[in-house]
């Protein structure tokens, strides 16, 4: 079976859009995933199984959660390949060891255009954003909470929502994928 990796956008942070890690484990259980596992309390889920397609499965998973739970948010879905190509590809290869925390991935639907890029990296300050495929890598060298490139301005600039997670979380997830 297919390991896969799913990110949920903007879950259990201020105090919005709640869910508990217990019932999404048991969700993915009743949808026939199997040995579904959490990482944290921000929404990262891995498991095996899902043979359609990441958009059908993206698309069930919402859909069910909003069923469910009652909560409404974006899905994620990378396969264990992609993932793992997705760790290979990064530009940002010092920021990796130096300050592996301040660097984001942001998980998109499709690839942003280039021209899109260009111009998140025109409006950051010591930022420097950068692309591999559905991905957009970001680095923050002065810290994430100050900067002017925040998620709504990186989600508007290519059109598309996304969710981001830290290059320490990319490591921890591939870990836990690979059991």
């Amino acid at each position: 079976m297919a390991t896969k990796i799913a990110l949920l956008r903007a879950v259990n942070l201020g105090g919005e859009t709640k869910v508990s890690m217990s019932d999404l484990r048991k969700l993915l259980a009743e949808l026939g995933l199997g040995n579904p596992r959490t990482l944290l309390q921000s929404g990262n889920l891995v498991f095996e199984g899902g043979q359609d397609g990441d958009d059908e499965l993206e698309n069930l998973l919402q859909s069910e959660t909003a069923r469910s739970l009652a909560l409404r948010t974006d899905f994620f879905v990378r396969g264990l390949a992609e993932w793992s190509s997705m760790i290979a590809n990064n530009p940002f290869l010092t920021e990796t060891t130096t300050d592996p925390s301040h660097l984001l991935v942001v998980f998109l639907r499709a690839q942003p255009a280039e021209a899109s890029v260009r111009t998140l990296d025109a409006l950051a300050g010591p930022e420097r954003a950068r692309t591999w495929g559905r991905h957009l890598y970001v680095t923050y060298p002065e810290g994430i909470g100050r900067s002017r490139l925040t998620m709504s301005v990186i989600e508007r600039t290519p059109g598309m929502r996304g969710t981001a997670r830290n290059w320490n979380t990319v490591l921890k997830l591939v870990a836990l994928a690979q059991g």
